[in-house]
């Protein structure tokens, strides 16, 4: 009996770190709610409503004001109607959301979808006029949010039209884009949908023709928010299939995803060119530390929701990419994932080569150091600690508290943003919002989105 205030003190210390995690977790939960409500969401909705053409308005200068030019890009108008849906699940008692998000799906089938050719348009006027009809007029890219916020709608709508309409376009994207040699999506498509190819006159900048990361991700997110809601057999395959081929060739040996490759997959790489021409294609070759950290997560839910078992293989990769970023692409002074890396032939690690850090890659960031924190929780990177750095980073460089949503990247490295607009067709609220909805229920519930696996010994 003498005993057993030790032992009490014993477990009380063993206890202590985790009662400690529980209480900032819970803080930290706290405050991205009051973000989300207060300073993103409520700026957004219902002003974002085009109550008289229908669909969204999406330019915003800084202070939250609309500005003239108000064209509606698919992917812009599609993560709204995505983002919508969410917040119908997160506050299903909020009237103007389901009249939003009706206002968008009807956008989308009667003016972006092409009725002639099919496929979803990529630029409309705000009128809903057709103004891509040359290069780009489809993409791939366009096509996989168009599926990825109708599947998120028919969730919580249950109308059959709106998954009528999803799967429309999944068998579009099938019959052009789809590629029956070496799999995968080709991104650039005609206004029929046929794919655009390079040739002798496609200048060295041009994308025509490659295979890239960045639509192959997000078919791979829409499609697992598809198959959500429509477990189809074809659907699954090409599902997997995309994982298996973003996992196996496109990310690279060190960890990094390759921007842009050949059809059969091969990269697309200047590595060997020199100085001159490797700044000349940045655009087309470079280490993304955004897109990479985004794309573990991807990876590991589209794993999840196709119920694969000991899956060892993606978490692996997925970890590597997420630690890959953390080494090279992270400021150990404030936070935040710095824009671009480039590994110069020769060399084994990568060179900073653009210091700045976009808002969107500091959202994925902050999403897939909580996934790690749970997955891993005594990794020697410690992603518990990076992941407070980064939402202090956040609140500090990247949120707007007197206007609303967040600044285009961080104020530390580009503070003549704080006057840049906050809204246009390519910043929505979806990276922030959905990274900040995922941590604050996962900060509240580390069982949710577990995207857990039946590991073995360590995890690994």
């Amino acid at each position: 009996m003498k005993s057993l205030p030790l032992v009490v003190f014993l477990v009380s210390s063993l206890l202590q770190p985790i009662f400690a995690q529980n209480s900032v977790r819970e803080k930290i939960a706290d405050e991205i709610a009051y973000s989300i409500n207060h300073e993103l969401i409520n700026h957004w909705y219902p002003k974002a409503y085009d109550t008289t053409y229908g669909g969204y308005i999406s330019s915003f200068d800084a202070a939250f004001n609309p500005t003239e030019n108000q064209d509606k890009m698919i992917v812009s108008q599609a993560r709204h109607l995505w983002t919508l849906s969410k917040m119908i699940e997160r506050s299903p008692d909020t009237k103007h959301y389901y009249e939003g998000a009706k206002l968008g799906f009807t956008f989308l089938k009667d003016k972006f979808w092409d009725k002639e050719n099919g496929g979803f348009h990529t630029l409309l006027s705000r009128e809903g006029k057709v103004k891509s009809s040359g290069i780009g007029s489809k993409t791939a890219y366009g096509n996989a949010f168009g599926i990825y916020g109708l599947a998120a709608y028919y969730k919580v709508s249950s109308n059959p039209e709106v998954l009528a309409l999803a799967k429309k376009a999944f068998y579009w994207l099938e019959e052009h884009s789809y590629d029956p040699k070496y799999g995968g999506y080709f991104q650039s498509l005609a206004l029929d949908g046929t794919v655009l190819k390079r040739d002798s006159n496609t200048a060295s900048t041009a994308t025509i023709g490659y295979k890239d990361q960045n639509s192959s991700i997000h078919l791979l997110e829409a499609f697992t928010e598809l198959y959500g809601v429509w477990k189809d057999p074809l659907l699954k395959q090409r599902t997997k299939e995309l994982l298996t081929i973003i996992r196996d060739k496109i990310v690279q040996k060190e960890g990094y995803l390759q921007l842009f490759l050949y059809p059969d997959w091969k990269p697309v790489s200047f590595r060997d060119k020199g100085r001159v021409a490797i700044d000349k294609h940045h655009s087309i070759d470079h280490v993304s530390y955004g897109h990479d950290i985004e794309t573990a997560y991807l990876m590991m839910e589209a794993s999840h929701v196709l119920g694969l078992q000991e899956d060892y293989k993606t978490w692996k990769i997925g970890k590597k990419m997420v630690d890959h970023s953390l080494r090279y692409g992270w400021d150990n002074k404030v936070g935040g994932f710095y824009d671009g890396g480039y590994y110069f032939a020769g060399e084994s690690k990568p060179e900073l080569i653009k210091d700045t850090k976009n808002w969107w890659a500091q959202a994925e960031g902050l999403n897939s150091l909580l996934i790690m924190t749970d997955l891993y929780p005594n990794d020697p990177l410690n992603y518990f600690k990076k992941f407070q750095v980064q939402w202090e980073y956040i609140q500090r460089y990247l949120i707007d508290h007197e206007n609303g949503e967040w600044y285009p990247g961080g104020l530390d490295k580009q503070p003549e943003l704080k006057n840049a607009r906050k809204g246009q067709i390519w910043k929505t609220a979806y990276h922030n919002f959905r990274a900040m909805n995922n941590c604050e229920q996962k900060l509240r519930d580390p069982s949710h989105l577990a995207l857990t696996i039946n590991k073995g010994e360590n995890g690994h």
